[in-house]
C-alpha cells in the first residue's frame, strides 16, 4: 500500500512535541497526497525539523498521530522506513571513503542494494565523474547531491527532503528540482523541507505552511496563489505619494501599497502582464520607475501569514532562513 483510502501517502492528526517547556508541534494536521512534490515550508523555529525527525522516527510525539503509506506510524514500525527515502540536515559520510564505497556501504544497512541502483544513482545526482574521489575532498554541493542518491537507494515510495538545495549552484538547484518533479511523475510522493520560497513556488505541486508548531495554510499551488500576483515599483522618495494615486487609476487596479521599510517602494496587487501599463501611467504623469520587479507569489503568501513569527525571530529575512 502506497497511500490511505483518501489517496494521502503522509498524513500527521494533532501531532504534539515539546522540549521541556517549549512547545515545538501544538497541533499539527498535515495532508500529503501520494505522488506530488509538497512544499513544507516555515520561518525559523516553527517546527520544520521537528516535524522531519518526528516522520523519519528520530523522534516520538508527545500526542497525536501519524499515518505513513497508508498505515500508522508508530515505535515498532521501524521496517516501514525502508519504503521512506529521507535526507534530514547535514548528510553524513565516511571521509576516507568514495562516493560508490559509501553508498555501498550504506546500502548494507537496510534493503538489499545492486550494484547497478548504485551507478544508476550516481548518475542521476550527477556524480558518475567524481564517484571514486573521497568524499571527503567534495564540496557542500557535492555531498548534498550524495545525500539526495543515499536517501533513493532502497527506491522509496515516500522521499523526506530538509533543504535538499543546500550548497548546490544554479545549475544543480534546477538539475534537483527536474529530477524530483520526475520522481513524482513516476508516483513517488516527495516532502520538500525548503527556505527557497522562488525555488518552492517552481517544484511543488501543494505546500503546506507551518508557523508556532501548528499548520496555518494547505492546498494546492495554484489555488493557493489565485489573488496573489504582485508588481513591485520603485519610485523617488519623494514621488511615492503621486505614484500611488497615479497607479490608483489603472483599469481594475489592485491594491497599492507603500513599503514602510524601504522608502520608494511600492507594490501592485496586479499581474506580472501588467507591468507595461504601470510605467505608461507613471510616465504620463511624468514619473519614471527606476526599477519594476515582479514579486514572489508565494513570498507574499508566506510572508503574510508568518509575519508574527519571522518578527520575533530577528527580523522577517533572518526568519525565513
Amino acid at each position: 500500500m502506497t497511500a490511505s483510502a483518501d489517496g494521502l501517502a503522509l498524513a500527521t492528526r494533532d501531532v504534539r512535541k515539546s522540549y521541556g517547556s517549549r512547545v515545538a508541534l501544538n497541533g499539527l494536521n498535515l495532508s500529503v497526497p501520494a505522488g506530488v512534490v509538497y512544499g513544507f515550508l516555515g520561518p525559523n523555529g516553527a517546527g520544520k525539523t521537528t516535524t522531519m525527525r518526528l516522520l523519519t522516527g528520530l523522534l516520538h510525539p508527545d500526542g497525536g498521530s501519524i499515518e505513513v503509506l497508508g498505515r500508522p506510524f508508530g515505535r515498532r514500525d521501524r521496517k516501514r522506513l525502508f519504503e521512506v527515502g529521507a535526507l534530514i540536515e547535514s548528510p553524513s559520510f565516511y571521509p576516507f571513503l568514495n562516493a560508490r564505497e559509501n553508498l555501498r556501504a550504506m546500502g548494507a544497512t537496510g534493503a538489499r542494494t545492486t550494484t547497478a541502483r548504485i551507478e544508476e544513482l550516481l548518475d542521476l545526482v550527477g556524480l558518475q565523474e567524481r564517484a571514486t574521489d573521497k568524499v571527503g575532498g567534495y564540496s557542500l554541493g557535492m555531498k548534498q547531491r550524495l545525500g539526495i542518491a543515499s536517501a533513493l537507494l532502497s527506491d522509496p515510495k515516500l522521499l523526506l527532503l530538509d533543504e535538499p538545495a543546500n550548497g548546490l549552484d544554479p545549475a544543480g538547484i534546477v538539475a534537483m528540482r527536474e529530477t524530483l518533479q520526475h520522481l513524482a511523475s513516476t508516483g513517488k510522493t516527495v516532502f520538500v523541507s525548503s527556505h527557497l520560497l522562488a525555488e518552492v513556488q517552481q517544484m511543488a505541486d501543494v505546500i503546506g505552511i507551518i508557523a508556532a508548531g501548528k499548520l496555518v495554510k494547505e492546498g494546492s499551488m495554484e489555488a493557493l496563489l489565485q489573488g496573489e500576483d504582485a508588481i513591485k515599483v520603485r519610485v523617488a522618495a519623494d514621488q511615492v505619494a503621486t505614484a500611488r494615486e497615479l497607479l490608483g487609476r489603472l483599469p481594475n487596479p489592485g491594491a497599492v501599497e507603500v513599503s514602510d521599510e524601504i522608502p520608494g517602494w511600492l507594490t501592485v496587487r496586479i499581474g506580472a502582464e501588467r507591468a507595461g501599463e504601470i510605467n505608461q501611467v507613471l510616465a504620463e504623469g511624468g514619473i519614471y520607475a527606476s526599477r519594476l520587479e515582479a514579486g514572489s507569489q508565494l513570498e507574499e503568501l508566506f510572508l503574510s501569514l508568518t509575519a508574527d513569527e519571522s518578527a520575533s525571530h530577528e527580523g522577517t529575512f533572518q526568519g525565513i532562513r
